[in-house]
């Protein structure tokens, strides 16, 4: 009998609404409680936790424990990646769940993909990193190319010591509102740091909305406008 990847057993993981809750609430990039995350997917303390235990030992959550609390995070940007995918899939086949307020307009503007910018300022970003020669696509390979590497320093990125790090410098991310890519990988993570250490944005960590200051836009729009 051939052996395989167990999709499968992944998709059952996720498939459920409370995990998928709780998954989603991590997207955010946030480690969060078992309490915060019964929270989220509105169940008690003790489902959350058998819940977070299946997660854990099906690879999806790394839990860290500090003082009295334990904590969970997604255990890597595959998985915000995977899950990411999941709702472009769900988004394109109407499968939406229904929202109040005005976080759902805001939330497509400008959201938290596991510490990267998505959403359609996400997507803008990607678009005219594209157009401007600074990343570039070949196939399913995104590289940063001599004038991307020239902008990202003169932002006051360090990229030399995002270069030594173990995780991908540049990754393709399926934004699920937009259904276009965004950018992930270390690079995407370390821009909207660097958006925040500006005062260009915040993150509202309840909600994953980024919201960009007037003059912060301005200055967006100024390297990244698609005008």
């Amino acid at each position: 009998m051939k052996e395989g990847p167990d999709i499968a057993r992944i998709a059952a993981l996720i498939g459920d609404p409370a995990r998928a809750n709780m998954l989603t609430a991590l997207m955010s990039g946030k480690a969060l409680t078992v309490s915060e995350l019964a929270e989220e997917a509105g169940i008690t303390i003790q489902t959350a936790s058998s819940h977070l235990s299946k997660l854990d030992q099906g690879g999806l959550l790394r839990p860290r424990k500090q003082g009295r609390h334990k904590y969970f995070s997604l255990a890597s940007d595959q998985v915000a990646h995977v899950l990411e995918g999941l709702m472009g899939l769900a988004a394109g086949a109407g499968h939406l769940r229904r929202r109040t307020g005005p976080k759902d307009a805001e939330l497509r503007q400008a959201r938290v993909c596991y510490n990267h910018l998505a959403g359609d300022m996400g997507t803008q970003m990607f678009d005219s990193l594209i157009a401007g020669g600074h990343l570039r696509l070949d196939g399913e390979d995104l590289s940063l190319t001599e004038t991307g590497a020239g902008l990202v320093t003169d932002l006051g990125i360090d990229l030399g010591a995002l270069q030594k790090g173990q995780a991908a410098l540049c990754r393709e991310c399926l934004d699920w509102s937009e259904r276009r890519s965004h950018l992930a990988g270390s690079l995407g993570r370390a821009l909207l740091s660097r958006f925040e250490d500006l005062s260009w944005a915040r993150r509202d960590q309840k909600t994953r909305v980024v919201t960009f200051s007037p003059s912060g836009f301005r200055a967006f729009e100024r390297l990244f406008g698609s005008g």
